[in-house]
């Protein structure tokens, strides 16, 4: 067994529906924004692809309320 390797099925929520970042691709995935628990874990803002009935997702990547937040402030410096 490699380190690390989780051989437990994949489990999460989709607590809420933040927004959409990016419109359908090929292969029928579109990016969001949602707050997701993972394995049963505090809910955090999550990034990825996800496919239309969410059983199925692409790697992405999830914040905690500060790194969010960082990230706004950078995002918000860079656009403005």
């Amino acid at each position: 067994m490699t380190k690390g390797f989780r051989e437990e099925k994949v489990t999460f929520d989709i607590v809420d529906f933040v927004g959409l970042i990016g419109e359908v691709d090929s292969a029928g995935y579109q990016k969001e924004c949602n707050i997701v628990s993972w394995y049963g874990r505090p809910a955090r803002i999550d990034i990825r692809g996800w496919n239309a009935d969410h059983t199925q997702c692409r790697k992405g990547i999830s914040l905690t309320d500060e790194e969010a937040e960082d990230l706004y402030k950078i995002l918000k410096a860079r656009y403005e």
